[in-house]
């Protein structure tokens, strides 16, 4: 055998630090050297994509960074139930604290337990008309605090 490294004579570790080395890592797409669109440490992404798992993994991840502003922004959001968090996790999910935080009169009416006005709020925002049957879905839900089929 020639004088190249083998996996018996390198740890998981070293590997990924020289790839890393190599590589580099970078959290936001850009294109790579030959123009594919990569990201994070070489994945390229016009030939490879992402795996089924790592979506799930990302979106695990988005939902509790979502979770996490919604109670760090809105103290009184962990005494909502469930489907009406869920729903402005979604939200937050969907456009970011920053693009629910404008939402200021949804979330007063949220806040007090008046989720019909909340509801109406919801849909005449122009969220509403971009998104369309997702704020349909979602403001029912927070009007009724039940799930939709």
């Amino acid at each position: 055998m020639s004088g190249g490294i083998t996996g018996s004579d390198m740890s998981d570790e070293q590997l990924r630090l020289m790839i890393l080395k190599h590589e580099g890592l970078r959290l936001f797409p850009y294109k790579d050297t030959v123009g594919k669109l990569t990201i994070g440490v070489g994945r390229n992404l016009d030939d490879r994509g992402i795996s089924r798992d790592e979506a799930m993994t990302m979106l695990a991840n988005d939902i509790e960074t979502a979770r996490l502003g919604l109670i760090h922004t809105y103290p009184w959001f962990n005494s909502l139930d469930e489907v009406r968090q869920s729903v402005l996790v979604d939200m937050t999910f969907n456009m970011g604290i920053g693009g629910v935080s404008k939402f200021i009169l949804t979330m007063e009416y949220i806040k007090k337990g008046e989720y019909e006005k909340a509801s109406q709020e919801m849909l005449r925002s122009t969220w509403s008309k971009q998104v369309g049957s997702r704020s349909i879905e979602l403001s029912e839900m927070v009007r009724t605090g039940k799930w939709q089929a």
